[in-house]
């Protein structure tokens, strides 16, 4: 059985950048309020009419296959995270393979939300250890900008959010105890409403207390009405408090699965690279864990939120940085919406 290894890495962040101050012209707030709530002082938003999760993601791509020393043409699978696909149907993967001009390989899309990415990794790196697949470009890339609720009503989810894209390729690795060492993954749909955005689907909302009424209950009517936009309904709705409680167990618990596989330990982490969900969550894994400030990597503060793509722009940035070198054991993990979580092991 081979062993996988992340040969090529990049990522894309839009050019606009909206600080804590510019939301103040949408919304009742302060910078000194989501900073003290989130830690994030800016995000970068896509250009609405240039820019979707799928471009995004094609210019991360570029960059990873180049520091991969492959080309296009040696793809032979893609494995796309996102909550915020360009359409409904058909998913984002196969929509990168076209605008990449690659050959006719195999697409697969991954809805996991936050742990997106490392849910994707995870199934990279089977197919890679069975030998299927020789280099599978990995990406995550969020478009949220485009269905935020910017009023008052929807600052609490709102000023979280950013735009982005990250990818990698992985490849089959000939260096002993190097690359992924393990990944594990994790769900538990028993609090799935607590962070969702509930009616773009056809349940119509059928495990919510607050049922939609639709313009034809005979015929299903329209999935979208004004009375959902004017009440909020139609927009993504977060418990903050729950997401928090199970986020600062779970974050934990799923990186001591990861060192105990491998017996080790946490102090022997060399870079921590959390999913970019709030500041705070992060500093509180970051006190459970013992670690140091050098040991974990976070840029919520410049780009928010960015779901799927929060670990790959966060792990090439801290790549890019020289925070993590040849030989460094890297621990990436996940938590968000589900909830479902995961985390991967990795020798660099």
């Amino acid at each position: 059985m081979f062993q996988s290894k992340i040969a090529g890495i990049g990522y894309y962040v839009p050019k606009n950048v909206y600080t804590n101050n510019d939301l103040t012209r949408f919304m009742e707030t302060s910078d000194e309020w989501i900073q003290e709530r989130t830690g994030i002082k800016e995000r970068r938003y896509a250009d609405r009419l240039e820019e979707t999760t799928t471009t995004m993601a094609v210019e991360a791509a570029k960059i990873a296959i180049e520091r991969a020393g492959t080309s296009t043409e040696a793809i032979d699978f893609i494995i796309f995270a996102t909550l915020s696909p360009d359409y409904y149907f058909p998913g984002c993967g196969v929509l990168l393979q076209r605008e990449m001009g690659m050959k006719e390989i195999g697409a697969l899309d991954i809805r996991n939300q936050c742990s997106g990415f490392v849910y994707a990794l995870s199934v990279a790196d089977q197919f890679i250890k069975t030998g299927m697949y020789r280099n599978i470009l990995v990406v995550g890339s969020e478009k949220h900008s485009f269905a935020l609720d910017y009023s008052t009503r929807g600052r609490s989810v709102s000023v979280i959010f950013g735009d982005g894209a990250g990818a990698v390729v992985l490849q089959p690795s000939s260096e002993a105890g190097k690359g992924i060492l393990s990944t594990h993954l994790h769900a538990d749909g028993g609090e799935a409403e607590k962070l969702a955005m509930y009616y773009p689907g056809a349940s119509g909302g059928k495990w919510l207390d607050q049922k939609p009424t639709w313009p034809d209950q005979e015929l299903g009517g329209m999935l979208m009405t004004s009375d959902m936009l004017a009440d909020g309904t139609a927009f993504p709705y977060m418990d903050g408090q729950a997401v928090f409680k199970k986020a600062v167990v779970k974050f934990p618990e799923v990186i001591h699965e990861a060192l105990a596989k491998n017996n080790l330990k946490a102090s022997d982490i060399d870079m921590l690279v959390p999913h970019q969900a709030n500041l705070r969550i992060s500093q509180f894994v970051q006190k459970t864990l013992g670690l140091r400030d050098d040991q974990v990597f976070n840029n919520i503060q410049k780009y928010g939120n960015t779901t799927a793509a929060s670990v790959p722009i966060a792990l090439c940035e801290a790549w890019e940085q020289g925070k993590i070198k040849d030989g460094d054991l890297v621990c990436l993990a996940a938590f968000g919406a589900g909830f479902t979580w995961g985390s991967a092991l990795i020798r660099w």
